[in-house]
């Protein structure tokens, strides 16, 4: 009888090249060959240069739009499919679409559940992905997902600036959940904004649940599009009497003014990591690698281990 190939291979979709090299180097393994052919009307066509039969493969590529980053991982998917890999993980470190999640108007649709369809219809037998913008979009898949944390990663950084009068605080009602978490896991108060929006991405008015006085404040949130609620909540609790305003943020978007904003404000540092190439356009960033996050997990994942450690809110 035939040998199953057992080893595990990993793959990058085109914007994740960058942080699928650093997964690869953390598992022990080098970047799987995939070669990008594209036609002049922009169709392109992903074609592994390797065998897969047989094998577990994890290809890596966050679905931020445009929408070229989520058909490239469907055509990934679908590829190793027809190529007869044995398991096809689909690791997204940025699960792109997910705001839509619920219908919050009339004829609106529900995009983040068409994108769990649509990644499972095209071949994918485990999603890996960190920090949904909702947890219950785990639901909308029938195969197993592993949302993991990116607290595992913010966490020690924080412990390591040694902030004296430390208050997490949440930029929004929706992000509560979270702050309460990482307020239990560092020992600290928490402060909540309340904010009303004009249209998506235009806030109306803020206002602050809670004191800053004399406190080192960071905000926690899981992602940052345009900077402008981040932004605003810093000047808020800077006017308020905080000490200083930093803020952790998983996915570092960075669309329209987002740059202008992070500089203009009194937001002393902005902590994201890397599941989303960040341009380094502000002093203010600093970027934490999740490659080597992604990799434990993998790793564990492919030798039927259990992940329950870096389930840390």
């Amino acid at each position: 009888m035939p040998t199953i190939v057992t080893e595990a291979k990993i793959f990058a979709c085109t914007q994740s090249q960058v942080l699928g090299e650093k997964i690869a180097k953390a598992f022990g393994t080098e970047l799987g060959k995939v070669i990008m052919s594209t036609y002049s009307d922009g169709e392109f066509q992903p074609s592994y240069e390797e065998s897969i039969r047989g094998t577990r493969i994890f290809i890596i590529g966050s679905t931020n739009p445009g929408p070229e980053n989520l058909m490239e991982m469907l055509l990934m998917i679908d590829a190793a499919k027809r190529a007869s890999a044995r398991h096809i993980t689909a690791v997204l470190p940025y699960f792109g679409w997910a705001r839509q999640d619920r219908k919050d108007k009339p004829r609106v649709p529900i995009a983040a559940k068409l994108v769990a369809k649509t990644l499972e219809a095209a071949g994918a037998t485990r999603i890996i992905t960190m920090d949904l913008h909702a947890d219950q979009i785990q639901g909308f898949f029938e195969k197993p997902v592993d949302h993991l944390f990116a607290s595992t990663i913010f966490l020690p950084y924080l412990k390591s600036l040694g902030l004296d009068n430390l208050t997490i605080a949440s930029p929004d009602m929706g992000g509560s959940k979270r702050a309460y978490a990482y307020a239990k896991a560092s020992g600290s108060d928490v402060v909540i904004c309340y904010k009303q929006r004009a249209k998506a991405n235009v806030i109306s008015h803020m206002e602050l649940i809670g004191d800053v006085t004399g406190k080192n404040v960071v905000l926690v949130d899981d992602m940052v599009d345009t900077a402008g609620t981040l932004t605003k909540a810093a000047d808020l609790m800077m006017e308020r009497g905080a000490l200083s305003v930093r803020a952790i943020c998983t996915h570092a978007l960075l669309s329209g003014k987002a740059y202008d904003n992070l500089n203009n404000s009194k937001l002393e540092e902005l902590i994201v990591t890397d599941s989303i190439p960040v341009k380094p356009l502000s002093d203010k960033i600093r970027v934490l690698s999740c490659a080597d996050l992604f990799a434990e997990v993998m790793e564990k994942v492919h030798n039927n281990q259990s992940i329950a450690s870096k389930f840390v809110m």
